[in-house]
């Protein structure tokens, strides 16, 4: 029966011989005769060609290694469309994680069970996120080996992210805490707490900043501080106008008056040698300490945006207007086709700021 099974099969239907085989693992047939013009001996004869034809094909064709693939094809490939630092991490991610496990072996002799086990590995010593990140490379990895022809099914899609993964405690402050966080803050460092916390900017994009880009109103958004490199924005939808309220704006003039340059093209917190602030030095040198004093340390850039949000969902503010001042979507529908002008925004800033000092 085995070898009956390995060589194929025929039966008839309606005067046709079909022949009958198994393909890496998938039933095949075809029609291989016609029963008055064929013996049975003959039909089988040519059933077992086709199998053997097909054995030879797949014993000489070439099936990369993992690492080759993800090296030679998928990276150059993918990398195409990611960002400077996008592609970094993801480089790192795949090779630390991935690459070091699987790297000699053949694609096809990955399973979808071998590799949640790796998963559940990672899920007990990494964060949700960094897990979840790897369950997307797999299977974007896989899903370019079955477009390209290495393989036939993609073991990576029905993967799931481990429940034990460690998913982060997401903090933001109050009311009380951000006054206390303020007041914890000389000019340069307030002004640049102001501009995550009221104005929601991301730290490249404070950083970032050019006197050019700031108005009577809003700050103007179009690149980013990325360790040491300048970029563009995180997203699309990051490119924006972020609202500045009236006492953020009037900090921003007492800040300019200390500046030494304050050109258009300047740095509006420049670094000793006139080059963008680095963030994590001056936050471990200089923003950490301050507010270690009074107990929020933790309080780090992540927090002062989360905190925006938070804030302004309690104010009842519209989600639309606050998706718009950070940089983030809501929906693609929103996103296409509805914008908020920056003179709405002005409007929640102003109360933002407004609510925090009545405090």
């Amino acid at each position: 029966m085995r070898q009956r099974r390995s060589m194929g099969g025929i039966r008839k239907q309606r005067g046709r011989w079909i022949g009958l085989w198994y393909e890496t693992g998938v039933k095949k047939s075809r029609v291989v005769g016609l029963i008055k013009e064929m013996t049975k001996g003959e039909a089988r004869d040519v059933v077992a060609k086709i199998v053997a034809e097909g054995r030879a094909k797949r014993e000489t064709s070439f099936v990369p290694t993992f690492r080759d693939f993800v090296e030679n094809t998928y990276f150059p490939y993918y990398s195409r469309k990611w960002k400077h630092s996008t592609r970094e991490n993801n480089l790192n991610r795949v090779n630390v994680h991935l690459v070091s496990v699987f790297g000699p072996r053949e694609l096809s002799e990955l399973k979808r069970e071998e590799l949640q086990d790796l998963l559940d590995g990672k899920g007990k010593k990494l964060s949700f996120s960094v897990v979840d990140h790897l369950r997307w490379d797999l299977k974007q990895i896989f899903d370019m080996a079955v477009a390209e022809g290495h393989i036939r099914l993609n073991p990576a899609l029905l993967l799931f992210t481990p429940k034990e993964a460690k998913k982060p405690v997401r903090r933001s402050m109050t009311m009380k805490e951000v006054q206390i966080y303020f007041g914890a803050l000389e000019l340069r460092e307030r002004l640049i707490a102001k501009l995550a916390i009221l104005a929601g900017m991301r730290p490249g994009e404070i950083f970032a900043l050019t006197w050019g880009r700031l108005t009577a109103t809003h700050a103007d958004i179009r690149q980013r501080v990325y360790r040491r490199k300048i970029d563009t924005p995180k997203t699309d939808n990051s490119y924006r106008l972020a609202a500045l309220s009236e006492g953020l704006l009037a900090e921003i003039e007492a800040w300019r008056l200390r500046a030494i340059v304050t050109g258009d093209d300047a740095w509006v917190f420049p670094s000793e040698r006139f080059t963008p602030l680095s963030k994590d030095n001056w936050w471990n040198r200089v923003m950490r300490p301050a507010l270690n004093k009074v107990g929020l340390g933790w309080a780090t850039f992540q927090v002062m945006r989360r905190t925006h949000a938070t804030l302004m969902k309690a104010m009842g503010v519209d989600g639309k207007l606050v998706a718009d001042q950070l940089g983030h979507s809501l929906d693609v529908n929103q996103n296409v086709y509805t914008q908020s002008p920056v003179e709405s925004r002005l409007v929640i800033v102003n109360q933002l700021e407004q609510r925090l000092l009545v405090q």
